[in-house]
């Protein structure tokens, strides 16, 4: 019943921008660290930015400076903005919420949303 729902992708010329959200639901444990990874055809899965629940942040090389993660706890949200965008940021992105109780961490993934980039 636990579901993290992304919306924001889509089709977008180089140098625009795209807002990716990724809310969860269905979760009671304390969300700690929420993150964005991608996947273009052919490539291994990659961690784009994350933050603590401290919201510490961090990004991969090749997003920083046009990506910026943020989050939202009272709804249980994270958001990627994506400005500047290249045609090698096309790819599926992902949202990954890590959570915890008193006992163990749980770990979710969204569903992913396409993110297309044209020249």
């Amino acid at each position: 019943q636990v579901q993290l729902v992304e919306a924001g992708g889509g089709l977008v010329q180089a140098g625009g921008s795209l807002t990716l959200s990724c809310a969860a639901s269905g979760i009671i444990f304390s969300i700690r660290t929420m993150a964005w990874y991608r996947q273009a055809p052919g490539k291994q899965r990659e961690l784009v930015a994350g933050i603590t629940s401290g919201t510490r942040t961090s990004y991969a090389d090749s997003v920083k400076g046009r990506f910026t993660i943020s989050r939202d706890n009272a709804k249980n949200t994270v958001y990627l903005q994506m400005n500047s965008l290249k045609p090698e940021d096309t790819a599926v992105y992902y949202c990954n919420v890590h959570s915890v109780d008193f006992t163990r961490t749980y770990a979710y993934w969204g569903q992913g949303t396409q993110v297309t980039v044209s020249s």
